[in-house]
């Protein structure tokens, strides 16, 4: 498998290029036979070959910009459903683009965005049957790859299952634990595609990466968080021996400058296009019990720094009458109707814009959380503070990649990557990537009752 892979690659890249394609030629259609004409006879204005050629190839720029950003091009990465909503987002940010390019041309809106929304609709439909071709031929030139599982003292359970969830991929064929020695390790790993290293102790992990490089063997490493800093640190060449420069502060004084404009920008445009779902919320939740519109409570920001978060109220009044800090759990009875339903479009979010202009909070960054919850979890993981380097933020790189659910050390790792790797365009992704997750189910379930947590350790003790 190892020695074609570049050849089967190529194919991917091939349908993946070949589907781009077709779905240009529908906007080419298009253009051609109804929007060329329309502008030509208003404005008088004729286009020769190279014209036709820049509209056509500007659509499909954009295409593979959007298609890139959200990972419409990731054949066998992502699931097919994951695959066909990247599209979907793709096709619709494409589209509202160059129907506003249209209307600048024409002088005015565009008549006939009923095409345009025909169009789409075209493409939507074929995208999920070339999603289908593409998942089955992947499938067929890259059977799921046949995993050794090493492992230290910490339960495999939860490795398995998530390796499990990709069955089109991943097959844990094997397990072995690292007291079984280096030299049995090395032997068993050769009849197996690729080794996962979970949870070992850094020099032993060390031995057996260096072992798997020097022979080709692929590996699939959890990193812990000194990884994390280490893969966002600056290379220096000032002499002739490599160093890796970790700064003491997470980001430069212009990068906050350009961050805080960002902010400002985005919060403004969001209150103007969300007033009207913001007001219709407030009404829904006064109407449902009578109770308060928002809910404010006390988080930390940067530095630990404590202020009020706003939020829509999506529990009942005395849901914390005990004043017990408590996360979300799965199916929490504490939530009214009209509440699961604002949290699962995360419409209950929108009062954090004023929270956003009030700088507060910054639009991407790790979500806030309760001093009390913080403290709970520095208990176990005395890191949790280092994801206070920054500004908190309205959605982050924990939830575009995690999910409400996901443990509290993996969320950990994931902000360390956005803070460690910080730019301005990883801002402008996460934020085009935070309007994907709205429509993806399981990313605001809850915690589930197996999970554990700091608090649920603290829980457990008591209960001892």
């Amino acid at each position: 498998m190892r020695k074609n892979d570049s050849a089967k690659r190529l194919i991917l890249l091939a349908l993946s290029l070949t589907g781009l394609c077709i779905l240009t030629y529908f906007y080419g259609h298009d253009w051609f036979r109804y929007y060329y004409q329309h502008i030509a006879n208003k404005t008088h204005n004729r286009f020769n070959i190279n014209g036709h050629r820049l509209i056509v190839g500007l659509y499909f720029v954009l295409l593979f910009f959007f298609s890139q950003t959200y990972g419409a091009l990731r054949i066998g990465y992502l699931k097919p459903l994951d695959l066909f909503l990247s599209q979907l987002f793709a096709l619709l940010c494409v589209n509202v683009i160059s129907y506003a390019q249209l209307s600048l041309m024409y002088g005015w809106f565009m008549l006939g965005g009923q095409h345009m929304i025909a169009m789409t609709v075209w493409q939507l439909l074929f995208s999920a049957v070339w999603i289908w071709i593409c998942n089955l031929i992947y499938r067929r030139i890259f059977p799921p790859r046949r995993l050794l599982l090493v492992h230290g003292e910490r339960p495999v359970e939860d490795i398995i299952n998530k390796l499990g969830s990709r069955k089109d991929k991943y097959q844990v064929a094997g397990c072995m634990h690292i007291r079984e020695g280096y030299a049995a390790i090395e032997r068993e790993v050769a009849g197996y595609d690729a080794i996962v290293l979970w949870d070992i102790h850094t020099m032993d992990r060390n031995v057996l990466l260096k072992y798997c490089y020097s022979r080709s063997i692929r590996v699939y490493m959890m990193p812990k968080i000194p990884d994390v800093i280490v893969k966002g640190s600056t290379q220096l060449h000032l002499f002739d021996t490599p160093i890796l420069l970790t700064r003491e502060y997470a980001l430069g004084v212009e990068q906050r400058l350009v961050k805080r404009m960002i902010d400002i920008a985005c919060a403004l445009f969001l209150l103007v296009v969300a007033s009207p779902f913001m007001l219709a919320a407030a009404i829904a939740v006064k109407c449902y019990d009578g109770g308060p519109v928002l809910y404010k409570q006390v988080r930390c920001t940067r530095d630990a720094k404590e202020f009020k978060i706003l939020k829509f109220r999506s529990m009942r009044v005395d849901a914390e009458k005990d004043g017990v800090a408590r996360l979300a759990a799965k199916n929490d009875s504490r939530i009214t109707p009209i509440g699961k339903f604002i949290r699962a479009v995360r419409i209950d979010e929108l009062p954090q814009l004023f929270n956003i202009l009030k700088g507060e909070m910054s639009f991407i960054g790790p979500r806030p959380e309760r001093p009390q919850i913080i403290a709970q979890y520095m208990e176990e993981m005395p890191e949790f503070a280092f994801r206070m380097k920054v500004k908190a933020g309205l959605a982050g790189y924990a939830q575009v990649y995690g999910k409400y659910n996901t443990t509290p050390y993996d969320k950990l790792k994931l902000d360390l990557f956005y803070i460690e790797n910080y730019s301005v365009w990883l801002d402008i992704k996460l934020m085009l990537l935070t309007l994907k997750i709205l429509f993806t189910p399981d990313s605001t379930e809850g915690v589930d009752a197996a999970q554990v947590t700091a608090m649920k350790q603290e829980l457990h003790e008591k209960e001892k």
